[in-house]
């Protein structure tokens, strides 16, 4: 009995023994034909449909703006202010970007080497200058206005001034006047003075400013007893009043020229912001603000 279980369990185990063995090969056999075996996807593929009249990487590209520079007399501050926002209106793909200044400061940046694609003076010398230098385009220069030079006092002063003569007598303690090195209505103030005999005692009252604009604040506020600006700005304060005219003849004419610079990367838009300015809709608008045409 014992002899016959001791047979039967060593055959169970044998046959156990090689059932398993079996076992491991296949396992391996899967495990090595698995690994070339390619799975396919199972997720949907998602395609995009394009529209009719739409085509792929066809989004449109903003067209890139022109800045065009100007340098202007700060006596054009306001009205080309108006211009400006007219012509970017018309031009939108131009952006206009004025910087306002003494004249003789604004020829000093272009010969400096400043971006600048049009000069806009308040006199001729500062043009005249550079072109002589060839920093201008000589073809593009237009005189383009005429101005006059007067004599202002604050709306509320009870001042007796009421001439240029006025400025050497001792109704004036101190008087308002424009960098004569620099800023084009100093000049024409100095040879009316000269002019009049009155240059020296004038010069002993006088505090001198950057540009007219200046000179205007100061005489709005009462800082000085008057001053000497252009006629075209007294008009745009209420805080002024004006009490004479240069006398005539008494200084060169009071002209503005304007022009392309000859360095300028944007000539064909400056072109354009030289004919947009002489229309007749932008001249009337010269017009209103006190200018003349001087072409």
């Amino acid at each position: 009995m014992n002899n016959k279980f001791l047979k039967l369990t060593a055959v169970f185990m044998a046959v156990a023994m090689l059932v398993c063995a079996c076992g491991s090969a296949k396992n391996a056999s899967s495990r090595d034909s698995g690994s070339d075996t390619v799975i396919p996807a199972t997720e949907e593929v998602t395609t995009t449909a394009v529209s009719d009249g739409e085509e792929s990487g066809s989004a449109e590209i903003p067209e890139e703006k022109v800045e065009l520079t100007i340098l202007a007399a700060a006596s054009l501050t306001d009205v080309c202010d108006e211009l400006k926002a007219q012509f970017e209106n018309e031009n939108p793909s131009i952006t206009v970007s004025i910087s306002y200044g003494g004249s003789g400061a604004l020829q000093t940046q272009i010969e400096e080497g400043a971006p600048a694609d049009v000069f806009m003076s308040a006199a001729m010398k500062q043009m005249t200058a550079l072109d002589d230098e060839g920093l201008m385009d000589s073809d593009s220069i237009v005189q383009l206005l005429e101005n006059k030079v007067v004599m202002i006092v604050p709306k509320e002063s009870d001042t007796s001034v009421s001439s240029f003569e006025d400025a050497a007598t001792d109704v004036v303690t101190m008087i308002g006047l424009g960098e004569p090195g620099s800023v084009p209505v100093g000049q024409y103030s100095e040879e009316i003075f000269e002019g009049l005999g009155i240059l020296d005692a004038v010069k002993e009252k006088a505090n001198y400013g950057s540009d007219v604009r200046t000179v205007l604040s100061w005489v709005e506020t009462a800082a000085v007893d008057c001053g000497v600006v252009y006629a075209t700005d007294a008009y745009t304060s209420e805080d002024v009043r004006i009490v004479c005219e240069a006398p005539e003849g008494s200084c060169s004419k009071v002209l503005y020229p304007v022009g392309v610079v000859a360095a300028s990367e944007h000539s064909d838009e400056a072109a354009a912001w030289l004919s947009f300015i002489q229309r007749e809709e932008s001249m009337e608008l010269f017009e209103s603000y006190g200018f003349s045409d001087a072409r």
